[in-house]
């Protein structure tokens, strides 16, 4: 269940007194280098923190912005909690720049950000902003379809507690626990948080168990803030990285094939630790300097240690591959087994990110940038073989490879009133980075000769320079209007080099955004209108592969683009009832589409270890459908809230060919909230209610991959091949239901 915000809404300062209100502004500034403002020409919405507290009952925070235009959230395990994604605008999210007070929050090397490592932190953000497109200048990955920039709460100048719980379907439970206590000493303020989540999945054995927590303190001078922050959580999910069959969706929609044991290509059972294990601990140290009436300093510096590993039961794997030696049994050579691996990452992220800000009634103007260091240390060891009859040492490790990352910025922005009404933006950064891998890969290269592991040897360095221009007009007291143009440049993931053809190299993306805005606002009724063309080079865009992990798969493409209008309209009816609507209508293709599939030898599906080129024309680009629509009817009146959210997404095909059968098909979900709140002499409040999701039982998907190859009958290629289509889905779950219930003090 997710609240509806169409439109720009500025954050204000809860009432306070006049020593603590210059605390509260002061804490603001944290973000205000990286973040939009009513006057800056991008398409972007505001969450606010009581907006998204209305919502956060259990499910992932992609799943919390799932109605906040052009956004489209996916869950391997059905119930969005565990490992969910966001898109926007038909990106996925190694795409999306996302940042905590400012600072990097996308891994180093994958670009995405896996909300499982850090579960309910969405329990201690103060408002979240979502620009779309290539948005404003900002630090870590570039956005090449939207930023996600979070804040962090203020410290409260009262003390509090807040003790908050969930439980409904799928055996799924969540509880908080949030105390803070209050200026001290009129210098200093101290927050805390827990909570744990456990959910047995929607799909069989999707299970995660996650923990997290949330400190911080601040010090308030007269001129100066100093806050440290940490947070962090561990967690522990069972795979459900594979999707399932078509025939499955009917059948047994449930079903996850991770894990299967199979003898002689029988199942005989599941294994009990294919889980994902991992630990996550952020530092922050902000420093907020005032310097005078018209400038101000900000620094953050930044630490993240990451430790984690997973278990996976292979059936029937070539011992070659795991640096194993074949064994003999009654006489006869055993090449292949089943066996037990354990894959492990290790890594380090730190640096510092700083802004000098700059506000008169004329102008506003920020110089800044950031220097970060990444080290992880990837390796894999064998840990079990059946009826191995060789030693296998324990610590048997077939891969392992380090990587290490710098990535360097500096940007210059200012937006200047050129009169009353009208604005002129500006924005220019430079990014470097250099990025190595060396080691061997987990993955076996059948082209060599002699067939060996992967090799990785990359040293890579790139330098960015991302011009951004743009108008803002307020030609009226209730009308504005903007249009602007950004270039975006991009690095490759780690993966982009891992995962594609051995002989296959990527190469940088290049971004011209193109984008124009309208909006009408008066006291009852907001009317937006966003329209952008969105112009690639070498767009690195999901080709329909997963890798052996369940991660997808990228490719390069030579010139896309994407382009729409997203329409806007919220209307406060009377007092108590609020309607919202919003919808994407877009266009998404790739000119002259050249993709590569896997062949097979038709009558026996042995694995050629090819691939066939296939010249496929002007296509439509994976998981990018042409529209999506959401509404929300919201009544309010004495203590009782109702809200009602529908979402309409059309035709995402899985890969790049545009096939139908390749295809998740259109789907129209809609979730109910009913909570009600009153007050007691002990508690100030009590919140009871029940979120229904998917309340008409609509049986959909929101992500899968589409395992296209090309078939060659008896295995002679003369008489030419067809494409297969054998795609998988993750399947959602239906009608299901949390209750919750919060006490604040």
């Amino acid at each position: 269940m997710a609240a509806l915000w169409t439109g720009s809404v500025s954050v204000g300062a809860q009432t306070t007194p006049t020593d603590s209100l210059k605390m509260v502004e002061l804490q603001e500034v944290q973000v205000v280098a990286t973040r939009a403002n009513a006057k800056t020409p991008v398409a972007f919405t505001d969450v606010k923190k009581e907006q998204i507290s209305k919502v956060n009952f259990g499910q992932d925070l992609p799943f919390l912005l799932s109605a906040t235009p052009s956004v489209l959230t996916t869950s391997d395990a059905g119930n969005a909690i565990g490992y969910t994604t966001i898109r926007v605008r038909g990106t996925d999210a190694t795409r999306i720049n996302i940042t905590s007070n400012g600072i990097p929050m996308n891994d180093a090397e994958s670009h995405s950000i896996f909300w499982v490592n850090t579960p309910d932190l969405a329990s201690s953000l103060q408002d979240i902003q979502i620009q779309r497109g290539a948005g404003t200048s900002t630090n870590g990955a570039g956005a090449f379809g939207a930023s996600i920039n979070m804040r962090t709460q203020n410290l409260s100048n009262v003390p509090y507690a807040e003790l908050s719980g969930s439980a409904g379907s799928y055996d799924t439970y969540k509880g908080t626990v949030k105390v803070g206590s209050g200026l001290l000493a009129n210098h200093f303020a101290f927050d805390a948080r827990i909570s744990t989540l456990r959910t047995d999945g929607f799909r069989d054995r999707a299970s995660a168990n996650l923990k997290s927590y949330f400190l911080q303190g601040g010090y308030f001078g007269e001129n100066t803030i100093v806050k440290l922050i940490t947070f962090g959580g561990t967690e522990k999910t069972y795979h459900a990285w594979d999707g399932i069959s078509r025939e499955e969706l009917t059948t047994n929609r449930t079903y996850n094939p991770n894990g299967e044991m199979k003898i002689n290509g029988e199942l005989v059972g599941f294994y009990s630790d294919q889980t994902d294990n991992y630990r996550q601990t952020h530092y922050q140290l902000l420093i907020d300097q005032r310097l005078s009436s018209l400038w101000n300093l900000n620094i953050g510096l930044h630490y993240t240690n990451g430790f984690g590993y997973y278990q996976e039961y292979k059936n029937n794997r070539t011992l070659k591959e795991y640096l194993l030696e074949p064994f003999e049994v009654d006489g006869t050579t055993v090449k292949k087994s089943n066996l037990v691996r354990k894959k492990m990452m290790d890594n380090d992220f730190g640096g510092g990110v700083f802004s000098f800000n700059y506000k008169s009634e004329r102008a506003t103007a920020s110089l800044g940038g950031g220097l970060n260091r990444y080290a992880g240390d990837h390796f894999g060891r064998v840990i079990w073989v059946m009826n191995y009859l060789k030693p296998l040492d324990p610590n048997h490790e077939y891969y392992s490879n380090f990587a290490g990352k710098t990535d360097g910025n500096v940007y210059g922005k200012v937006n200047y009133n050129l009169t009353d009404g009208l604005s002129i933006y500006g924005d220019l950064q430079y990014r470097y980075i250099h990025y190595t891998i060396k080691g061997n890969n987990d993955k076996w290269d059948w082209t060599a000769s002699p067939e060996h592991p992967q090799i990785l040897d990359v040293r890579e360095d790139f330098h960015f320079l991302n011009p951004k221009a743009g108008l803002f007009y307020q030609f009226h007291p209730y009308h504005s209007m903007y249009a602007s143009f950004s270039v975006a440049q991009k690095e490759p993931t780690r993966n982009n080099y891992t995962d594609g053809l051995f002989l296959e190299h990527p190469c940088a993306e290049k971004l011209f955004d193109y984008e124009a805005g309208y909006t009408f606002r008066n006291n009852w009724l907001t009317i937006g209108a966003n329209l952008y063309y969105m112009d690639y080079t070498d767009q690195l865009v999901l080709n329909g592969k997963l890798n052996e992990i369940g991660e997808a798969m990228a490719e390069n493409v030579k010139d896309s683009y994407r382009m729409g209008i997203k329409l806007s309209v919220g209307a406060k009816l009377t007092d108590w009832l609020r309607w919202d609507l919003n919808g994407t209508w877009s266009k998404n293709r790739i000119k002259n589409y050249v993709g590569y599939v896997s062949d097979y030898n038709a009558d026996t599906w042995d694995d050629m270890y090819t691939q066939t080129k296939i010249e496929a024309g002007n296509t439509p680009i994976s998981f990018s459908p042409s529209f999506i629509g959401n509404s929300i009817i919201g009544v309010s009146h004495k203590g009782f809230e109702a809200s009602l959210q529908s979402q309409y997404v059309s035709r995402q095909y899985l890969d790049n060919f545009g096939r139908k059968e390749d295809s998740l098909d259109p789907y129209f979900v809609s979730h109910l909230n009913l909570a009600y709140t009153f007050h007691t002499r002990l508690v100030k409040d009590i919140t009871l209610g029940v979120s229904v999701y998917n309340l008409f039982d609509e049986k959909y998907e929101t992500n899968g991959y589409s395992m296209t190859a090309a078939l060659y009958p008896g295995g002679d290629k003369s008489k030419g091949y067809q494409l297969s289509s054998d795609p998988r889905f993750y399947p959602m779950a239906g009608t299901n239901f949390l209750t919750h219930l919060t006490l604040r003090f």
